[in-house]
This record gives structure tokens, C-alpha cells and sequence, in this order.
């Protein structure tokens, strides 16, 4: 997967993302740079860390016409009017979870409730079971502001470390005029294991556990969608 932006040099890059021109040093010395430096690495490349995930998870082929499209490559730039949309679902504050005493954040998907329809990105061209959310709530900051759209999909891979979306058993759906009602849980996955996950939301910092037979499904969060 190419990287750069095609006519700019390492250290122009890093300076239009705002970030240390000891970026790249730092990465071959570390490894992976931090989400927030990522996510400022590929606004200023004209990519998202939603794009970004997506590219990741369906892998790319080496050299040559055919390879996957690289992140921000124009020669390949998607055309949103040829993809279908992605389904806007809404979504609203629902309380605590389990109780007020837990401080964590609860959310409402109204999967009924289509709001808009978003510019698909290329890299979820073929991804019928991805959909965007709107974050309402500041449980996640400042990893995802309030009032940013993301992308959650279904089928994509979850691994510990990823933003997942889970869907709730609690109570059951509700429903409204418009269709069901479902709680989830928008956080970080921090354990797998056969009683349930464990779960951090950053505000206020938390790390819990949800059994497993409160759990419907858990669905990736790509990322923000520019």
C-alpha cells in the first residue's frame, strides 16, 4: 500500500499534518505511529482513518494495473456517485449502562431511522453490511468527538485494540414507529474471552465487563468518515 501523497516529500507532508518532521524516524525506530498521528497523517493526504481500516482489512496486491487502490492515489480517486451510499442510522443518548452508578456511556441505534445517506469510500465498495453512525456522546473522547460520522461494519474482522460497536441483548430491542430500538455500547476492545469482553471507554477512563449473554453482536467501528 503506497502511503505518500503522490509530489510531496516526507517532511512537507508532516508538516501539513501538523505533526514532528521525526515522524518517520520515529516510526522505523517504534513501529506504528499513534492513532491521532495516523488520523492527521491521512487527513493531509485526502484519506480517512475509516478509508484506512477498510484498505487494511481487504489487503492490497503488489505492483502492477491491477493493485488495490493506495490511499489518496488520484488516479484511482472513487467517484461517490457510482457506489451506493452508506445508510446514516440514528442514533441518541440512552443513560448509563446498567446503572447510574457505572458512569458509562450507553447509546440508542434506531436502525429504522435512516438520516442521510454518506459518500461510500471505495475500499467499502463491496461491503453491503456497512453502515454510519453519528457519535452523540463524549465517552469516547477525544479518540471520537461528538458530532462525527463513522463507519461500522459488520463484516469486517474485530481484534483486540479495534473501536467496535456493540449491540446489546439487555432488555431486548425496543421498538418505535420506525423500527427497533437497540442499545450498544460505541468503545475500545480491550479482552475476548469465554464469559464475555472487556470494554474502556476514555471518558471518564473505564475498563468493564460485559457478559457474553448481553452481547448480540459486535461490529467493527472503521473510523471517522471525512
Amino acid at each position: 500500500m503506497r502511503f505518500r501523497p503522490e509530489g510531496m516529500t516526507p517532511n512537507a507532508w508532516a508538516m501539513r499534518a501538523g505533526v514532528s518532521r521525526t515522524v518517520w524516524s520515529d516510526m522505523r525506530r517504534h513501529g506504528n505511529p499513534s492513532r491521532r498521528t495516523l488520523e492527521k497523517l491521512l487527513t493531509a493526504a485526502g484519506s480517512s482513518l475509516a478509508e484506512f481500516e477498510a484498505l487494511r482489512i481487504g489487503g492490497s496486491s503488489e505492483g502492477g494495473d491491477d493493485a488495490a487502490p493506495a490511499l489518496a492515489d488520484r488516479r484511482r480517486a472513487w467517484d461517490a456517485s457510482q457506489l451506493p451510499p452508506l445508510s446514516l442510522l440514528a442514533t441518541a443518548m440512552a443513560g448509563e449502562w446498567e446503572n447510574p452508578a457505572t458512569g458509562i456511556e450507553l447509546t440508542e441505534l434506531r436502525t429504522g431511522e435512516l438520516l442521510d445517506q454518506v459518500a461510500r469510500p471505495a475500499s467499502l465498495a463491496n461491503d453491503r453490511s456497512a453502515y454510519a453512525v453519528t457519535i452523540v456522546g463524549d465517552s469516547m473522547w477525544p479518540r471520537f468527538r461528538p458530532g462525527r460520522r463513522v463507519a461500522v461494519s459488520a463484516r469486517a474482522p474485530v481484534a483486540v485494540g479495534d473501536d467496535v460497536l456493540v449491540k446489546l441483548t439487555t432488555g431486548g430491542a425496543q421498538r418505535s414507529p420506525n423500527g427497533a430500538i437497540v442499545p450498544v455500547l460505541i468503545k475500545e476492545l480491550v479482552r475476548r474471552s469465554g464469559s464475555g469482553v472487556e470494554l474502556r471507554q476514555f471518558n471518564p477512563d473505564a475498563i468493564f465487563h460485559v457478559p457474553g449473554e448481553q452481547i448480540d453482536a459486535i461490529e467493527k467501528v472503521l473510523g471517522e468518515l471525512l
